[in-house]
């Protein structure tokens, strides 16, 4: 199994929190926190904000705080929208596309024990929904590789 700690360790490409530019739907963000967290909302000023923010940590934060103003339907779209970014991740830097295809048919987990949905969550059962984009990228990847 690959575990991606959700801060510092050697898979940390994998991470959204990684300095890896992100350009998605025309516009660049410095990571896909940055890109990700700016989808939650339809007003421009706040996408500009989080587009803006020092960090990552800074966005989850912001983000956090702006809870009441998501766009509605954030719930249902969340998964797509993070598979789409990651892919975008994937698809413009060469580093990160060879280091998942580097990992051949292991799992992938991102070991967050405060996000049991995107991580693993305290009890390590967490769905691991960050971990199941990068595998599901990994397998398109690895068969386009192969046409």
């Amino acid at each position: 199994m690959i575990r991606i700690p959700y801060y510092e360790t050697s898979n940390f490409v994998f991470s959204n929190f990684s300095a890896h530019e992100v350009t998605y739907k025309g516009v660049r963000y410095p990571t896909v926190e940055h890109a990700y967290h700016a989808q939650k909302f339809e007003d421009q000023n706040l996408r500009h904000m989080i587009m803006e923010a020092a960090s990552p940590l800074v966005v989850w934060e912001i983000a956090q705080d702006l809870k009441s103003k998501r766009r509605a339907d954030w719930n249902s779209v969340k998964v797509g929208i993070l598979k789409e970014i990651i892919q975008a991740k994937i698809e413009q830097h060469d580093e990160v596309r060879q280091a998942l295809l580097s990992t051949g048919d292991e799992e992938i987990a991102e070991i967050n024990p405060n996000d049991s949905f995107w991580g693993s969550g305290q009890d390590g059962k967490g769905q691991n929904q960050a971990g199941k984009i990068l595998m599901q990228l990994r397998k398109d990847l690895a068969s386009s590789v192969k046409e």
